[in-house]
């Protein structure tokens, strides 16, 4: 095969994976941007309040890494493109780089899951003990979007009912969220026996939740890693026979 027929090879299957990999690190941004400015799932309202500003600090992290990879993959077009043969050398290097800390980002996941678990059940724990403080109405949305769980979901408390015994505003003893039962009251608290409570707690649905994004999270990265792999091979390829072609044509 001629070298410039190769040259043309590489270039076309580098163009697609370089899609591919620019497609992966939008998701990052987009999973990163969700995460930062979406008001609607408990688990962000929790974490982006109080001391912890995790979901803060993952929604940064997953920003920078998202607009690496979109400069890493502008590189790379440009370079295939043009043929700079500088930008390939630089390519390749760049993927190692960003491979590396992608690596530190699983293990970094894998290492704090069960420290992050800890941390959002205490959250939720706080909540239900401040639930319906009129003291502390500035977390009246956190409230709400647990209500709007218990309610959805059919579920009460993190375990179950028992857990709204430790909340500190109830004026009776069977109080529990209008939430946890099929009324359609608009007030926090209702005074309900407990066959019209439900029964099953919300922690069970919540941690499947939490399992399902963080899944998604280390799958977009694994495919991220493999894609790098091919790239780093297709990118040291190119360098190498576009320098021959130009040694060639020199000759």
């Amino acid at each position: 095969m001629k070298p410039r027929d190769k040259i043309l090879i590489l270039k076309y299957f580098l163009s697609i994976f370089n899609g591919i990999f620019l497609v992966l690190g939008l998701m990052l941004m987009m999973f990163g941007v969700w995460l930062l400015i979406d008001r609607n799932n408990l688990f962000t309202v929790l974490f982006l309040t109080g001391e912890s500003h995790l979901v803060a600090y993952i929604s940064y992290m997953l920003l920078g890494v998202g607009f690496i990879l979109f400069f890493i993959s502008f590189l790379g077009f440009l370079g295939s493109f043009k043929e700079i043969r500088w930008f390939l050398i630089l390519y390749p290097g760049l993927i190692v780089l960003l491979f590396g800390v992608q690596v530190a980002m699983l293990l970094l996941i894998y290492i704090r899951k069960e420290e992050v678990q800890i941390l959002w059940n205490d959250r939720i724990d706080a909540v239900i003990s401040n639930y319906g403080n009129k003291n502390l109405t500035g977390r009246e949305h956190e409230w709400n979007i647990l209500n709007a769980v218990q309610q959805t979901l059919e579920c009460c408390g993190r375990h179950n009912f028992t857990d709204w015994e430790e909340n500190e505003n109830k004026e009776h003893t069977n109080h529990v969220p209008c939430s946890c039962t099929k009324s359609n009251k608009k007030e926090w608290l209702c005074d309900a026996p407990e066959n019209e409570v439900y029964i099953k707690g919300c922690d069970e649905y919540i941690k499947m939740w939490f399992e399902n994004n963080t899944l998604a999270l280390i799958a977009i990265n694994i495919a991220l890693l493999t894609v790098e792999v091919l790239l780093f091979t297709l990118g040291a390829l190119l360098f190498k026979n576009i320098k021959k072609n130009t040694i060639s044509q020199k000759e």
